[in-house]
């Protein structure tokens, strides 16, 4: 087993008594906010391979890309009784209560409270945990050992903090601990031996109501069924437009006009082939995300710009902008939400598309592309053309008068 620094002496950054004064200051001051590759940072500890595959399976990894400001409890091998659960619903949730959302260091774990201090995770941006159960409350047991455990009571989840890892101040600090720390009411062993159902999302709009046009549309095109593929893969997120989003869609929008399949594209275009919880959205780190319609396509087309504005996850096509208004349903591997209105993709509803979509030249319409350099045509004033087309004439009877002198004076002197 990997052994790790005792708790009584973390890393410090030491300073020489020659240092000089600025740089001693400079050396106080917070470093800037910079996000950490957490999987990269735990692969030069063999013994945290499992919990680093962890992170990985999940994609809870991507979801600490773009934080800051966090602390990072992590099980050795040697703790880690619940490795086979890598693809285990609830294991994603799992791995977000180890996440705590402000850098803490040994020092400050020194100087806990005798009451504790209680440190929000990953697991509460969710909004699958009540009230304050996806906190943890981090106690001294004794004067050198902190333990970490969940704030309701009655709960037998406690893990003791074996030792600093690393850390990069302030920025992220990584905490051995010997064990998995659950959140209330989580029970592994169950979800271990149970796979989780898969999501009727249509059922699951039904059920919301006010969705009526939306769940109506996916059933009737087959777009519904597609996402049980996906909910066993990386999951699935959907923007559902309101009632009242599709209500006030202009006539010129042309949606009910497209045809069944156009319709389905536009569906998938709501729906990113990934499991993203609002607090992951929130703060999501590459901004264009491709839809289920991109795999109907090819990259770079129909996505969505999803950024953060005023306190909103603020959803952008190109075409419109949206924004969502509540959270629909929550459960990994499916997250539903509600958006103000009904996504337009650019490739079909933007100016190009309109361009695309004019009355073809009459010369297109029998096959017949048009040239490329029209020739030129001089029009005339019709008494000029019949004076043109006289003149002609004349000439052409002249000629032949001439030929038949020609002929008779040939005969004349044969005689």
């Amino acid at each position: 087993m990997a052994t790790f620094p005792p708790f009584h002496h973390p890393h410090f950054y030491l300073v020489s008594h020659s240092t000089p004064a600025f740089l001693f200051l400079f050396l106080l001051l917070p470093a800037s906010s910079v996000a950490v590759n957490v999987t990269a940072l735990l692969a030069s500890y063999p013994d945290l391979s499992g919990f680093n595959r962890l992170l990985t399976t999940t994609s809870v990894d991507g979801e600490l890309t773009a934080r800051s400001s966090l602390t990072l409890l992590v099980v050795p091998n040697s703790y880690l009784l619940h490795s086979e659960l890598a693809h285990a619903g609830a294991i994603a949730d799992v791995l977000r209560y180890h996440v705590l959302l402000e850098y803490i260091s040994a020092a400050d774990l020194r100087r806990l409270p005798f009451s504790g201090k209680l440190v929000t995770t990953l697991f509460q941006t969710t909004g699958r945990a009540a009230s304050d159960s996806g906190a943890v409350n981090l106690t001294l047991s004794n004067s050198t050992t902190a333990v970490a455990c969940s704030p309701l009571p009655f709960s037998a989840s406690r893990v003791t903090i074996l030792g600093p890892v690393t850390a990069s101040p302030y920025n992220i600090s990584v905490f051995a601990v010997d064990g998995l720390l659950t959140p209330y009411g989580f029970d592994l062993a169950a979800s271990e031996s149970r796979p989780a159902p898969v999501v009727n999302v249509t059922r699951v709009l039904v059920e919301a109501r006010g969705f009526n046009v939306a769940a109506t549309m996916m059933e009737a095109s087959g777009v519904a069924e597609e996402f049980e593929g996906d909910e066993k893969g990386a999951g699935v997120t959907v923007f559902v437009p309101t009632d009242e989003a599709f209500a006030g869609l202009p006539v010129t929008d042309r949606l009910q006009s497209l045809p069944a399949e156009r319709k389905a594209t536009v569906l998938r275009f709501h729906v990113l082939h990934s499991y993203y919880p609002l607090g992951s959205l929130e703060s999501i780190v590459n901004p264009v995300q491709p839809t289920l319609a991109t795999e109907e396509t090819q990259a770079g087309r129909f996505t969505l710009n999803i950024t953060r504005v005023n306190g909103t996850v603020a959803i952008d096509t190109g075409v419109v902008q949206a924004a969502i208004t509540r959270t629909v349903f929550d459960q990994s591997p499916v997250a539903v939400f509600a958006v103000s209105r009904v996504l337009l993709p650019r490739e079909m509803f933007g100016r190009e598309e309109e361009n695309a979509a004019a009355p073809l030249p009459l010369e297109e319409v029998g096959g017949f592309a048009p040239e490329t350099t029209p020739k030129t045509r001089v029009s005339s004033p019709p008494g000029i053309r019949e004076d043109i087309r006289s003149g002609a004439a004349w000439r052409r009877g002249d000629r032949v008068a001439m030929s038949c002198i020609a002929l008779f004076w040939v005969l004349l002197k044969a005689q």
